[in-house]
């Protein structure tokens, strides 16, 4: 019997099972789709940092941790490369209240335009956040993963899990198009799918989906420095020549994902110079996984059986996430970072 069964290949489950596995615990990890990130974690904009952006429930916990954490990785991953670039993020108009956290600062129209040369017109003020930084969440998820099968880890694609099974009133592994799975405790990471898979055992979430739709773009090497945050968009260099934006999502719009990405690929023609070669590769709406009170981390089952782990801000997070959970499991002892990210009784 595996001890471990992690439920999800994206970038949570990645990290867990790694962690899990450099540990020395049996782990298996499931897959529904062909490889690693093949779903939400694909479609992530993986822009992280811990000065900025909104860090709700218990991820304020975990704030201090991401960072480092992502550098570490960075040093434990062949071929897995941080991009520190910084950030600037600002409003169209007069410029707003602008409340930098340590570790930001507001920048004037002089500065902006040495951070990004490229812009055609530099607003009079944007909040800079030095320390921003992003990855390409895709093959992170696959370094993970690589990582996890060299420490010993099953890895399977291709298998979708339909249920937990209960036997003597207990979770023992979960059934799957390639059979049954046999655990001594499941982990659920495979982000707004936990919530159906939990119903049959009373366990209610309080998980939706949030669509967002990502535009990826090929252009001139280095045309974007940093991570550009504006309220018609946000755009960054994930690898050299390849942008990702993300496009506004409007709730009910009959237009497809690609009619608002080209609009996006337009207003960033208007504002960097150089981007007329810029052309729109792919675009996607992917439903990201939104906890009511922030990250659900925890056991769900009073038998510990069955652990959940479901976020927001998964790429940002997963690397704190998947130490502490693996900490968790291999030692029985309760990690007091999470201690706000539990699964709420109903």
């Amino acid at each position: 019997m595996s001890a471990v069964v992690v439920v999800g290949a994206g970038i949570v489950g990645s990290s867990v099972a790694y962690h899990l596995a450099r540990q020395g615990v049996p782990v298996t990890l499931l897959e529904q789709g062909p490889a690693p990130a093949s779903g939400v974690t694909r479609d992530s904009f993986a822009w992280i940092g811990e000065a900025g952006g909104h860090w709700p429930g218990g991820a304020e916990d975990l704030r201090p941790y991401v960072l480092a954490d992502h550098r570490r990785l960075e040093a434990e991953l062949p071929g897995v490369t941080v991009r520190r670039t910084g950030s600037l993020h600002w409003a169209d108009g007069p410029a707003r209240d602008l409340r930098p956290r340590p570790g930001q600062f507001i920048v004037g129209r002089s500065d902006i335009a040495a951070l990004e040369p490229n812009l055609r017109e530099p607003p009079g003020q944007a909040l800079h956040t030095p320390s921003d930084a992003g990855v390409d969440p895709a093959g992170l998820a696959h370094a993970l993963v690589a990582a996890a099968r060299a420490h010993g880890a099953t890895v399977l694609h291709g298998t979708a899990v339909s249920a937990v099974r209960v036997t003597g009133g207990r979770v023992d592994g979960v059934l799957s198009s390639t059979g049954f799975h046999p655990a001594a405790t499941v982990v659920l990471t495979a982000g707004t799918d936990v919530t159906a898979l939990c119903e049959p055992l009373g366990v209610d979430l309080a998980v939706t989906a949030s669509p967002a739709t990502l535009a990826r773009i090929t252009a001139p090497p280095g045309l974007v420095k940093t991570i550009v945050a504006r309220p018609d968009f946000e755009v960054r260099e994930v690898r050299d020549g390849d942008l990702v934006m993300v496009v506004p999502y409007v709730e009910g719009a009959t237009a497809p994902p690609e009619a608002a990405a080209h609009v996006a690929l337009r207003q960033l023609r208007k504002t960097f110079r150089g981007s007329d070669q810029c052309l729109l590769s792919g675009c996607r709406t992917a439903r990201r996984p939104m906890p009511a009170h922030g990250p659900v981390i925890g056991y769900a089952t009073r038998d510990r059986s069955v652990y959940v782990a479901v976020m927001h801000s998964a790429v940002r997070l997963a690397p704190t996430v998947g130490r502490l959970v693996a900490d968790e499991l291999a030692t029985g002892r309760p990690a007091p970072e999470l201690r706000r990210c539990r699964p709420r009784a109903h």
